[in-house]
């Protein structure tokens, strides 16, 4: 029986930027597939009452300290988006097409980097494009297949589900049934996973 874990993350969410920093390393070490799904966090919060710990003041203060320690510990690059809160909708979009025609993971690698490396202004549509064509993707194509309905309702539709399995936030993963939050409970993923 193959493992498998799915990953609920939005490029807006530096914890998630964590997360997928890892889950490909964690995938390699137990054997397991992973299941890419792009949510939008700001659907998730409006339908769950939740709210982003970034916008509560004395928590949003520790929360950057805390992910730059979680990224010198990962060893990974990361900067504080000094444009947040950043509207990802276009983005999530962006990832829902780029899902659909097999390029996520250089979507995702060039978005992500953007957003929480070289803190990239990821609101402002000349930068996403300048961001996928130096990545060697087509931005027209993807701008314009933001634009589709289908593209549009599957981010909805993806982000309902998420909600109706019980994610309230980002990054969330689930083993089968069982759901874990946050890229600072990985140890119970990979666990999980084992």
């Amino acid at each position: 029986m193959s493992k498998e874990v799915d990953f609920y993350f939005d490029y807006g969410s530096p914890t998630s930027y964590l997360a997928y920093t890892q889950i490909g390393n964690i995938a390699q070490r137990t054997g397991a597939s992973v299941n890419y799904k792009p949510i939008l966090l700001g659907g998730i919060f409006a339908a769950t009452g939740n709210r982003s710990p970034a916008f509560l003041a004395a928590k949003g203060k520790w929360m950057q300290e805390d992910i730059k320690c979680f990224a010198e510990l990962y060893g990974v690059p990361y900067r504080w988006n000094s444009h947040f809160p950043i509207n990802t909708l276009t983005l999530m979009r962006g990832a829902i097409f780029a899902q659909r025609n097999d390029f996520l993971i250089p979507y995702s690698d060039a978005v992500f980097r953007a957003m929480w490396v070289d803190d990239i202004n990821m609101s402002e549509p000349k930068e996403i494009g300048s961001v996928l064509q130096a990545a060697g993707l087509d931005a027209k194509a993807i701008i314009a297949g933001v634009s589709e309905q289908s593209i549009k309702d599957g981010l909805k539709l993806a982000t309902e589900e998420a909600v109706q399995r019980g994610v309230f936030g980002a990054p969330t993963f689930f083993v089968g049934n069982r759901m874990i939050f946050g890229q600072d409970r990985l140890m119970f993923l990979e666990a999980a996973l084992k």
